[in-house]
């Protein structure tokens, strides 16, 4: 029987093996072998700058089922003597504090992890010790990509530590194009070191150069489509509806079923179903979430919605003020986030103003769903904007948050400028009209 000690040293041999390589393939292509990801945190105020700036843990938006996208990037860790592992290991707690509350996902790109920037095992025991039931409870999915006989290894040595549960959470992803089938792949953040790394795996597997990737063309949508299309084509075809249909129902349904839930939003729900559900939707089917007696199912459905728009809610012209927000003087906030929400086109205005008038219900009975104005921006800050290129880095987070934020507590402020159509209030009947209409 292999010890624990052979199991380490085995690990040890795997690592110098792989740094070899890389370093052979490394030289010939005239490249380090740990670039930069380019979404470093540029913020010097940020608690954990030190470690930050270097880009190893990225935040992504949500994956395809709701759940935030979480990324660690061992190509961007440097040398472990410019690297405080212990302030590493704060920093990767301090991230997740965010966010551990709900359903998240993590995906590990292994490469780049050599002798000269790997963590001791003995941290690596440390870690998972420190990331008790709190982090370990709701991480739904872990994805490893390109794993290798270390990575493996590795994972005999702690499996005496790893539950059978949290180890059925595990998947390991040999090519990036795997990602596809689980993740939001062009949300991701993937260092160009990695995209390499993968280019030549492939080509390694096939014996030459590999081929370039065809996409099929997009297949023109249903006319009862829902899900990834436009506001204004819902509106075209649902009869000049203002509120998309899937709005109407989830908030209708949520209102009276699930103010009260605790943690309404942060939970997901099973993959098929939502798959199943938005199937109903695009094929112009009846939907009844009464049958899934489950308030987390439209939940759910209601920030895909949101997430697959083609462009978001509050519009890619929108989103550079909002990132530049932080630098308004606090007391002056509320009136730049009106004047921001106001320059918005009046159909956009319209749906954002409906959903955040019921958010900021939700959020008045916080007591119970233990749902803020600040939770229910961390949630849904990332699916009413984002970037026209790229995707959402860490360091863009908190602007964003901190105006989603104002935009649910201050709703009654910032929405008085224009009043929804009667027609909408009516025909939605999803939040009451007094709430609508006060100002």
């Amino acid at each position: 029987m292999i010890s624990t000690h052979d199991l380490e040293q085995l690990a040890e041999i795997e690592l110098q093996k792989e740094e070899e390589e890389e370093e052979e393939q490394g030289s010939s292509r005239g490249y380090p072998l740990a670039p930069s990801s380019g979404n470093a945190c540029q913020d010097m105020s940020h608690p954990y700058y030190d470690v930050a700036r270097h880009g190893i843990l990225q935040v992504t938006g949500d994956d395809k089922y709701g759940r935030k996208l979480i990324i660690f990037s061992s190509c961007c860790m440097p040398p472990s003597h410019q690297l405080n592992h212990h302030r590493l290991l704060e920093y990767l707690k301090y991230t997740l504090d965010q966010y551990v509350e709900s359903d998240y996902t993590v995906v590990y790109f292994h490469y780049g992890l050599r002798s000269s920037n790997k963590p001791s095992l003995r941290w690596l025991r440390e870690a998972y010790r420190e990331f008790d039931r709190k982090y370990k409870k709701n991480l739904k999915a872990l994805y490893v990509v390109h794993p290798t006989n270390f990575i493996r290894i590795i994972w005999n040595i702690f499996k005496p530590l790893i539950s059978h549960k949290f180890g059925k959470k595990l998947t390991y992803v040999n090519y990036l194009a795997e990602l596809r089938e689980h993740l939001n792949y062009d949300q991701l953040i993937i260092p160009p070191a990695v995209l390499r790394h993968d280019e030549e795996l492939r080509a390694a597997q096939k014996g030459g150069p590999p081929p370039p990737v065809k996409i099929p063309p997009p297949r023109p949508p249903l006319p009862t489509q829902q899900f990834g299309v436009s506001l204004q084509y819902i509106r075209e075809k649902n009869n000049g509806e203002l509120i998309p249909p899937v709005m109407c129902q989830t908030v209708s349904y949520l209102k009276r079923k699930g103010l009260k839930t605790e943690g309404i939003f942060r939970r997901s729900a099973r993959v098929q179903l939502i798959k199943d559900i938005q199937k109903l939707y695009n094929q112009g089917k009846p939907v009844s979430f009464e049958q899934y007696s489950d308030v987390h199912v439209p939940a759910v459905i209601l920030k895909t919605f949101l997430r697959e728009l083609p462009e978001p809610l509050l519009t890619f012209t929108l989103y550079d003020q909002i990132q530049d927000f932080t630098k308004v003087e606090s007391s002056l906030r509320a009136s730049r986030c009106k004047r921001i929400v106001e320059s918005l086109p009046e159909h956009n205005f319209i749906v954002v103003k409906y959903l955040i008038c019921f958010l900021h219900m939700v959020s008045q009975e916080s007591i119970s769903n233990k749902m803020s104005s600040s939770n229910l921006a961390c949630v849904f800050g990332v699916n009413l904007v984002w970037p026209p290129k790229g995707t959402i880095s860490l360091g863009a987070l908190a602007p964003l948050n901190i105006f989603t934020e104002l935009l649910i507590e201050h709703y009654h402020t910032i929405f008085s400028s224009r009043c929804l159509p009667q027609q909408t209030v009516y025909r939605c009947s999803g939040l009451c009209k007094s709430n609508l209409d006060r100002h």
